[in-house]
């Protein structure tokens, strides 16, 4: 490493005071997650996966920003495009995919698919497919949290245009009254489907929304991971100490469609270019000063384990049909 950037790296471990270790293990997470989606498209393209998905790249900075400042006995409802929230709570690469791949020895037991995945155990409580539908289940969270006096925090995950839905206002309503410990983050992609966010809100930022709950509302920089842990870190402070929630805006771009079937007809490619000039990844790589080799050979790592994800997961056998009905409740 030159001397340029080691005073690089410096700067930026002490903006945070984390070691170079931590900060490399943030990045390649973040490459992890980039190859896991890229490797899920890729399945896709060949008919290995089925229904549909709904893939993050473009936004890997959000999911490690909010991971890296919440503690693991803290929890995560996350969103319909959430594979890179599940991989940065620490999933793991193989049950994710094998989850993916609809096998016996994923985290619900191929049962899930792409917009089910939860683990438990692990205080992930799952994604769900309906728009919005995290934020009044962020509440019974932060409920039970106070009511037991744990000292944990809830953290859930939604789209600028879950913020249209009512359940976002009375979720936000009812936690700002009871001060629930509940980190409200909304991932600002620009499009709700089709729709940009400046047609459908008619305010500058959507954290200006926290005013009318009587909740701090913070809008950051989605692609700038420690920023984004920097804005998590400070509500978990607030959280913690009995003050209630908080609505961060995580300004960010989806570089794909919102799912398979988009045709991508209402934006374009000098749009979704100008995002890519701003990417998350290699911006963060240049912050902690890594020379090519070092970037190279952690993509490197990134792809190998993504590689030995859909080993194992073509490995695991699929559900027997005899057990299909098990862990359906209605």
């Amino acid at each position: 490493m030159t001397e340029k950037q080691t005073e690089k790296q410096t700067a930026v471990s002490q903006q945070n005071g984390q070691s170079r270790e931590e900060h490399l293990q943030m990045l390649k997470t973040m490459m992890v997650i980039r190859a896991f989606e890229e490797k899920a498209e890729a399945l896709y393209a060949l008919g290995q996966v089925h229904g549909t998905m709904h893939l993050s790249i473009g936004q890997e900075a959000t999911a490690v920003g909010l991971s890296s400042a919440l503690a693991p006995s803290d929890y995560l409802l996350n969103t319909h495009r959430g594979h890179g929230h599940c991989l940065a709570w620490g999933s793991t690469p193989d049950r994710m995919m094998a989850e993916f791949l609809g096998r016996e020895a994923g985290y619900c037991r191929g049962r899930g698919g792409s917009m089910h995945i939860a683990d438990v155990e692990a205080n992930n409580l799952g994604a769900n497919g309906i728009v919005a539908g995290g934020l009044p289940i962020a509440v019974g969270v932060g409920l039970s949290i106070k009511l037991r006096k744990t000292n944990q925090v809830g953290a859930v995950v939604f789209g600028d245009g879950a913020s249209n839905e009512g359940a976002f206002h009375e979720s936000l309503n009812m936690a700002s009254i009871w001060q629930l410990p509940i980190i409200y983050l909304c991932e600002n992609n620009q499009y709700a489907m089709s729709m940009a966010v400046e047609r459908a809100v008619n305010i500058e930022r959507i954290s200006q929304r926290g005013c009318a709950y009587g909740i701090p509302g913070v809008t950051v920089d989605g692609n700038d991971v420690l920023a984004v842990q920097a804005a998590v870190a400070e509500a978990v402070e607030r959280a913690r100490a009995g003050d209630g929630p908080t609505l961060i805006e995580a300004l960010t771009y989806r570089y794909r469609g919102h799912s398979k079937s988009d045709r991508q007809a209402y934006r374009t490619r000098d749009e979704v270019k100008e995002w890519q000039d701003r990417d998350p990844i290699r911006r963060f790589a240049s912050q902690l000063g890594l020379n090519d080799e070092l970037r190279e050979t952690l993509l490197a790592e990134a792809q190998e384990i993504i590689e030995a994800s859909v080993e194992f997961a073509k490995a695991s056998p699929e559900p027997e049909l005899s057990s299909i009905m098990e862990g359906v409740y209605a």
